[in-house]
């Protein structure tokens, strides 16, 4: 029997009468899912009726057997693809040519299998391997005897040693495994795609030790022309590890949600856009963190920071906010200007996904502060174009 799907719209607040949600399930999103979801039991302040409101927050919540919530984006799902694709480097045309995706689940089971095939591929072709260093008690010299060992217990028939063992055990292909042990689990993936995925996975479980490991264990590996075609792999389980959230159990077995935050994918989307349009007439760095005290006790990680490419002096600050509004608040305003102060550039930018009603353009202090838009409504590379020259020449 399959569950009941209700759909939900981010930040859209819906309402139930109580014959629709259980206590059980409302009582499960306070427990596991209060940043993602708010609810509001039935009281006379919502006139006896459940009301359910999604913080910017999307995918598949599975709360029981019967009933599963879907969070779906007020952008258009064939932007989140092109948001996906750009922030986790993906690089694949896995959506060209084929019937597009009708919601967020469905995308995840057509990536898994993505990952799954490429793995089998890879498998065919042999895992990569490498060298670990191994220190055993062996019956026999293999590698550098440790004669520090040997003469400090005489008459010891096992020899200890140090050698290499060459072996697909290595991060690389532990990462390949977790990652399709979790979507296995997830309970999203269909008899289209479960199989491949379970086929996958026991291919590599005879060679992998299933350790857990966090998606920032899938950036800055080291690629070489050996394990070259594991960095999209790499970039498909980081996407899959981020977006799986902690499961909770559902009768006799667990089930993990698949949740975006479309606020943490909305300033990967706009950086990763930037590294790759931004003109040669500036560089820019992510995630730049800056000490505004000589204790470096107090520390900002600034979203993104142009810099003048020849003279490295820094032009201006930038700040995603995935938010609705009509004009900044004031914390923004202040953060972005403490930004720039911090900096000592005397250009601050906040940017949004809609056009703000009432736009931000002003000078506080030294400091001009304004809003711009990369919009998610329409089409990305025009919407990135018009936002690079509202940063540009804005100046």
């Amino acid at each position: 029997m399959q569950p009941k799907i209700i759909p939900l719209t981010e930040y859209e607040a819906a309402h139930f009468a109580p014959a629709e949600i259980s206590t059980e399930v409302g009582e499960i999103l306070l427990r596991h899912y209060p940043t993602q979801v708010e609810v509001d039991f039935p009281t006379p302040k919502t006139n006896g009726l459940w009301q359910l409101r999604p913080l910017g927050w999307v995918g598949h919540l599975p709360l029981t057997p019967d009933l599963h919530l879907a969070l779906q984006p007020k952008v258009p799902l064939d932007n989140i693809f092109g948001m996906l694709e750009y922030a986790y480097r993906l690089d694949i045309d896995f959506l060209k040519g084929t019937t597009p995706c009708t919601s967020l689940a469905e995308f995840y089971e057509r990536l898994a299998l993505v990952l799954a095939r490429r793995v089998l591929t890879r498998g065919r072709q042999g895992f990569y391997r490498a060298y670990l260093p191994q220190t055993d008690s062996l019956p026999y010299v293999r590698g550098r005897l440790d004669a520090r060992a040997a003469l400090h217990r005489p008459g010891t028939v096992n020899l200890t040693c140090h050698y290499e063992e060459h072996t697909a055990d290595i991060i690389d292909n532990q990462l390949l495994a977790y990652t399709l042990w979790r979507i296995a689990r997830s309970g999203l993936c269909s008899e289209r795609s479960l199989p491949t995925v379970r086929r996958a996975y026991r291919a590599l479980q005879g060679l992998v030790t299933l350790t857990p490991h966090p998606p920032a264990a899938c950036l800055n590996r080291l690629y070489h022309r050996l394990n070259e075609d594991y960095r999209p792999l790499h970039g498909l389980c980081r996407f899959f590890l981020e977006q799986s959230g902690p499961g909770h159990t559902l009768g006799d077995r667990t089930m993990l949600p698949f949740l975006v935050n479309m606020a943490r994918l909305y300033e990967l989307f706009v950086a990763e856009w930037l590294k790759s349009h931004h003109p040669p007439t500036v560089s820019l760095k992510v995630q730049e963190r800056v000490s505004l005290s000589h204790s470096h006790n107090l520390r900002f990680d600034i979203d993104l920071v142009l810099y003048d490419a020849v003279t490295g002096v820094p032009r201006c600050v930038l700040d995603t906010k995935y938010k609705a509004a009509s004009i900044p608040t004031h914390d923004d305003i202040f953060q972005i200007i403490t930004y720039a102060e911090a900096t000592g550039c005397r250009e601050a930018i906040l940017i949004y996904p809609t056009p703000l009603p009432r736009p931000l353009d002003d000078t506080i202090g030294a400091i001009h502060v304004r809003s711009v838009t990369f919009a998610l409504n329409g089409d990305l590379e025009q919407a990135g174009q018009k936002f690079i020259k509202e940063v540009i020449e804005g100046e």
